[in-house]
C-alpha cells in the first residue's frame, strides 16, 4: 500500500512539473501563438496564390507553435525578477520557484532545437533567415530594459515570418512582401501597446519601458493612427499582389473590430485593455478569411 501511494505521490509531482513547463510556454494560454499565426498564413497562402504546398504548412505552423513558446520561456528567464513586483506575472513558475532557471534553459534550448530541425526540411535561404528569426525571438525580452519600443521589437520578430514564408514557398523574398512584414510590424504595435497599458502603473514603478509609457496620455490616440496605417499597408498590399473584393471585406471587418478596440480601452482600464488585446486575434482570423475567400472564388 505505502508503495501504491508512493507510485501516486511520484506520478502526481511529475504531472505537476509538466504542467508547470506547460504553463512557462504559455500553452494554456494560447493568444501569443494565434496573433503569430494569422500572419504566418496570410503570408503562406498569399506566397503560394491561395495554395501553399501542404508541408510548409505544417512546418510554419508547428515552428510558430514551438518559438512562441521558447519566446516565453526566455521572456520569463530574462524577466523572473522583474514579474515578481508585476500583479499580472508574480505568480509565473520560475517567478514562483515552480520551475527552476537550468530547466527552463534546457527547455528553451530543446523547443529551439526542434524547431530548427524543422527548418532544416526547408531551402538554403529560409534557413538563413530563420537565424535571424532565432535572434530577435531570443534578444526581444531584453530590448524593454533599453528602450521604450519593445513593441516594435517584437513586431520585427513577429513578421519575420513573412519573408521566411516566401522564401519557404518561392526560394527568394518577393519585394512586395516587405509591405506585409510593415503591416504585421504596426499591428504587434497596436496590440501589444495594448498589453503593456494594463502594467503601466507596475512598469513605472520597477523601470521597465514600454510604448503605453511613452505614448502617455497620448495612447488611445497614436494607437488609432496606427491601426489607419495598419490598414493602409494591407490595402497597399492587396493591390500590389491583386487581391480583389472578398480580401477587402477581410479588411472592412478588421476596421470594425478596431473602433470596438478603441472603445475598449476609452478608460484604460486593465481588464477592458487586456480585452481589447486580447480581441485583436479576431482582425487576424477575419483578414485571412478575406485571403481564404479571395482566392477560392475570385
Amino acid at each position: 500500500m505505502y508503495q501504491q501511494k508512493g507510485a501516486f505521490l511520484n506520478n502526481s509531482a511529475s504531472v505537476s512539473r509538466w504542467q508547470n513547463y506547460a504553463r512557462l510556454m504559455r500553452l494554456d494560454k494560447p493568444i501569443g501563438i494565434l496573433l503569430l499565426l494569422w500572419p504566418t498564413l496570410w503570408a503562406l497562402w498569399i506566397a503560394g496564390e491561395g495554395h501553399p504546398k501542404p508541408w510548409l504548412v505544417v512546418v510554419f505552423i508547428a515552428g510558430v507553435i514551438l518559438m512562441r513558446s521558447a519566446g516565453c520561456v526566455i521572456n520569463d528567464y530574462a524577466d523572473r525578477k522583474i514579474d515578481s513586483h508585476v500583479k499580472r506575472t508574480a505568480q509565473r513558475p520560475l517567478t514562483a520557484g515552480l520551475v527552476s532557471k537550468k530547466e527552463a534553459l534546457t527547455l528553451f534550448a530543446v523547443l529551439v532545437t526542434l524547431a530548427f530541425l524543422l527548418v532544416l526540411t526547408l531551402n538554403t535561404l529560409t534557413i538563413g533567415l530563420s537565424l535571424v528569426g532565432a535572434f530577435l525571438a531570443t534578444s526581444y525580452p531584453f530590448t524593454k530594459r533599453f528602450t521604450h519600443l519593445p513593441q516594435a521589437y517584437l513586431g520585427a520578430a513577429f513578421g519575420w515570418a513573412i519573408p521566411m514564408a516566401f522564401a519557404a514557398q518561392t526560394g527568394s523574398i518577393d519585394p512586395r512582401s516587405w509591405w506585409l512584414f510593415a503591416a504585421v510590424l504596426v499591428w504587434a504595435l497596436i496590440y501589444d501597446t495594448m498589453y503593456a497599458m494594463v502594467d503601466r502603473d507596475d512598469d513605472l514603478k520597477i523601470g521597465v519601458k514600454s510604448t503605453a509609457i511613452l505614448f502617455g496620455r497620448y495612447d488611445r490616440l497614436i494607437i488609432g493612427a496606427l491601426q489607419l496605417i495598419f490598414l493602409g499597408l494591407l490595402i497597399h498590399t492587396g493591390k500590389l499582389f491583386g487581391l480583389g473584393q472578398y480580401y477587402f471585406v477581410g479588411l472592412a471587418l478588421a476596421a470594425l473590430l478596431m473602433l470596438y478596440h478603441q472603445w475598449l480601452i476609452r478608460h484604460r482600464q486593465r481588464e477592458q485593455c487586456f480585452k481589447a488585446f486580447l480581441h485583436n486575434h479576431w482582425v487576424g482570423v477575419v483578414i485571412f478569411a478575406g485571403i481564404l475567400a479571395d482566392y477560392a472564388f475570385s
